[in-house]
């Protein structure tokens, strides 16, 4: 009997400790690993059945896989506490179980994302592909860019219906939304020779404000393979940020390239909203960006704007105003510890990568 314990006891410890190797097996090859292998072998390899896996797996489902994956963690975490209190073990021998089994679950964690998707963020960039080369602008360029920006949008508003000096009409929301979205993504990776297997899912994320309230407005989910969407977000926002996590899950890391190609998937929509909705979002960035480095002059010209296109950035401010921010300090410097990890070195400034994607994709 004491011969079968002792053997399940380090059948048990070898197993945690697989885990935790596991784990460090995918952080080492993360950092060693060239970029031109992980795009052949990886990002247009082993990652394209992953994708299948998934559209196979989730794809039927009427509602997030996100959901059941918390139902499965959360009866996992009693199941372990329930054994941790009823053990007969001593102490310092439960403490020290625990601590293997937090290690292990953390190396299994970090296995199967690196695995599932995390390797994508060391592939050959976008604008390698596209033959691009992104450069970060002037403030007279950047000057430049906003007023091409603001062109280009209030051309395109003044196209759709029903748009006065009020916002423009929900009503114009495209049906079958998440369909669209995801076929002008494909058809815009499938024009610069990515392969887009299986279909990426969009989903809406329950309750509202989930994510808003830490700042968020999408997440991509490499466990499920789904990106997930918060419905608070105002209908000019909702199709751009879909895309976005679309994007994710077709096989890319980098914040400034998920929105390049929301934008790019946006502008070559046959639907006018949805054109318009990819200038907005974009013109949002660069008017940020604007306005950090000149501010008072970005208020002259914010003042200068037709009353239409205040009412639309009127409205979404208003939407995001019912979702404060909780513990903002705290997700930001989570997420840039996050981002810096993956090797993105400019953190939550990633997102603005756009800017130079788009100014370098148009000279060119």
């Amino acid at each position: 009997m004491t011969t079968g314990l002792l053997l399940m006891k380090k059948v048990i410890f070898n197993k945690k400790t697989i885990w935790i190797l596991l784990g460090l097996l995918a952080i080492f090859l993360s950092s060693i690993l060239p970029a031109a292998f992980v795009e052949k072998y990886y990002s247009r390899g082993l990652f394209q059945l992953v994708r299948w896996g998934f559209t196979g797996l989730d794809s039927w489902l009427p509602f997030a896989f996100v959901y059941v994956l918390f139902l499965l963690l959360l009866g996992w975490l009693g199941v372990s506490l329930t054994r941790f209190f009823k053990s007969k073990k001593t102490w310092p021998q439960r403490l020290l179980n625990m601590l293997f089994s937090v290690l292990a679950f953390a190396g299994g964690a970090v296995f199967f994302f690196q695995f599932l998707w995390g390797f994508n963020y060391k592939r050959i960039p976008l604008e390698t592909t596209m033959g691009i080369s992104p450069k970060p602008l002037t403030v007279s360029e950047l000057k430049d860019e906003l007023d091409a920006a603001t062109a280009e949008t209030l051309r395109l508003r003044s196209m759709l219906p029903g748009a006065g000096d009020t916002a423009v009409p929900a009503v114009l929301l495209p049906n079958n939304l998440e369909n669209t979205l995801r076929e002008n993504l494909k058809a815009t990776l499938a024009d610069y020779g990515y392969p887009v297997p299986g279909n990426v899912r969009g989903r809406l994320l329950w309750p509202k404000g989930l994510l808003l309230r830490i700042s968020t407005a999408g997440v991509y989910i490499p466990f499920t393979g789904e990106g997930h969407i918060d419905p608070g977000l105002h209908y000019l926002q909702l199709p751009f940020v879909m895309i976005h996590e679309m994007s994710h899950g077709y096989g890319f890391g980098d914040e400034g390239t998920c929105n390049f190609l929301a934008y790019l998937a946006c502008i070559r929509s046959d639907n006018l909203f949805l054109q318009y909705v990819g200038h907005l979002y974009y013109w949002r960035y660069v008017a940020s960006d604007f306005r950090e480095f000149q501010p008072e002059e970005y208020d002259k010209f914010r003042e200068s704007l037709p009353a239409g296109l205040k009412a639309d950035l009127l409205a979404i401010r208003q939407e995001m105003d019912k979702y404060p921010d909780i513990f903002p300090a705290v997700r930001d410097a989570t997420y840039n510890a996050y981002l810096h990890a993956q090797g993105i070195k400019e953190g939550l400034k990633n997102y603005d990568r756009v800017i130079m994607l788009v100014h370098a994709w148009r000279k060119k």
